[in-house]
């Protein structure tokens, strides 16, 4: 019995990729629960180390207390681990656990890395990974070099090094955890810190298709269509975001209104490029105008990009939304862009995922406001956002949330990070081939 649900799970990808995360939680969880793992000798609360681990490993970056005096030192390791692990994406990890084991990595095996890594082929999968493994590394290894040269002068050699480590691997994987004890208020004029942080969250949220691409193709033309709209997306949403968040917050005394202008330029922006899923704030969150704090919300829906450390409904599946209104208010058969026709498949899932994404956020703030007893709605509505596009921005509530809450928010952090339409695709068995075709009916629309 056994090994036939082992040998179903194998043939189904996308189920398989959400029962390996649930399981990373549960390890994460188990451990985070242990009285080793808190700062005072006393374990957390099943619940609270569940929710911890959830959000983790899912880089998200939501938290029940202060990351630095809530958990040990061994506590913080495992929430380091659980991050790596989560931001690499558990696949990755199995497969180099065959490479180091020499082991050869099957069929099965290289589908779901396929599923994982979102690629259209099997080919080269494999080395896809030891690239991807070697190119995380080395950003991380680089960031964290370039840190400890502000860190190690505030907080001493060994305690600045660990700090540097930690917060170039949160920021890469678009974590969001931080051992500051304020996110990053503490710099929130330091432009080195400020750009190498910024830098990190990019790098990992672009994906590393793109840089691949870039690799091999070295110029903008010879890129792939994907490769062009994420790397657009991108530009154009941190430039709108950061922009909009200056004139919103400009004359805010709480957020920018007491900074000199070049802080105000660095710390919107810097929100603007953390509100793409990374979690980091400069600003208080709770502080914030409500229509600044929409234009967070909108920012992190959207999130990064496919095949990245980031979540979200991602770059891509934005544009391709928008791309397609725009084709059918201009009355054109074809949705293109850059000469290139976008697929009837693509448009039709871009749209199931924005459903999907929409849905489960309703859900989610209906369910903490429920639990919540009606108490500041907007707040939990920007919650589960957050959470749905594994941000891990909070408008100072998480801490305060009930059990039930708690519990909601970790789930909406797995759906969000394993992906909502994997889920429903892994549970949900493949349709046959229709063979029957019925006449079209008219409906009314608007």
């Amino acid at each position: 019995m056994k090994f036939n649900l082992f040998e179903r799970l194998k043939k189904n990808p996308p189920l398989i990729l959400g029962v390996s995360f649930a399981f990373l939680i549960l390890i994460g969880a188990l451990l985070l629960n242990l009285p080793l793992a808190s700062a005072n000798g006393k374990s957390v609360g099943f619940v609270n180390a569940l929710f911890t681990s959830s959000s983790a490993s899912c880089v998200t970056g939501l938290v029940i207390g202060n990351t630095r005096e809530t958990w040990s030192f061994f506590g913080k390791l495992i929430i380091l681990i659980c991050i790596q692990i989560g931001g690499l994406g558990t696949m990755t990890l199995i497969c180099l656990i065959y490479l180091f084991l020499k082991r050869r990595i099957g069929l099965s095996e290289r589908i779901i890395l396929k599923e994982q890594l979102n690629t259209h082929t099997l080919t080269g999968v494999v080395r896809l990974i030891r690239g991807l493994c070697l190119f995380t590394i080395a950003v991380e290894g680089v960031g964290a070099f370039l840190l400890s040269f502000r860190l190690i002068p505030v907080y001493g050699l060994k305690l600045g090094l660990g700090y540097s480590v930690f917060h170039a691997i949160s920021a890469f994987c678009n974590a969001g955890f931080d051992l500051f004890g304020s996110s990053l208020l503490l710099f929130q004029s330091d432009l080195y810190v400020n750009l190498i942080i910024m830098a990190l969250i990019i790098i990992g949220g672009l994906g590393f298709q793109v840089y691949i691409d870039i690799y091999e193709k070295k110029s903008f033309q010879k890129l792939s269509l994907h490769s062009k709209i994420v790397l657009e997306t991108s530009l154009a949403l941190v430039f709108f975001g950061g922009l909009a968040i200056l004139i919103l917050e400009w004359s805010n005394p709480e957020t920018l209104g007491n900074k000199s202008v070049a802080s105000k330029v660095l710390m919107a922006f810097f929100q603007s490029v953390t509100a793409r899923t990374a979690g980091y704030n400069s600003v208080p969150i709770e502080c914030m105008t409500p229509i600044s704090s929409m234009v967070m919300i909108f920012l992190m829906f959207i999130g990064g990009s496919s095949g990245s450390t980031a979540g979200g409904l991602k770059t891509s599946t934005f544009m391709v939304i928008l791309l397609t209104v725009l084709a059918s208010v201009r009355g054109q058969e074809d949705v293109v862009w850059h000469k290139r026709k976008i697929g009837q498949e693509t448009i039709r899932m871009a749209f199931v995922m924005f459903f999907i994404g929409v849905f489960l956020v309703l859900m989610t703030t209906f369910l903490l406001v429920l639990f919540e007893n009606g108490e500041n709605s907007f707040d939990l509505f920007y919650e589960a956002v957050s959470a749905f596009a594994t941000v891990g921005l909070t408008r100072n509530i998480t801490p305060s949330l009930s059990t039930a809450s708690k519990i909601v928010i970790s789930l909406t952090m797995f759906l969000g990070r394993v992906g909502p339409t994997t889920v429903a695709l892994g549970l949900g068995r493949k349709a046959k081939k229709q063979r029957i075709h019925f006449a079209e009916g008219n409906i009314y629309i608007g």
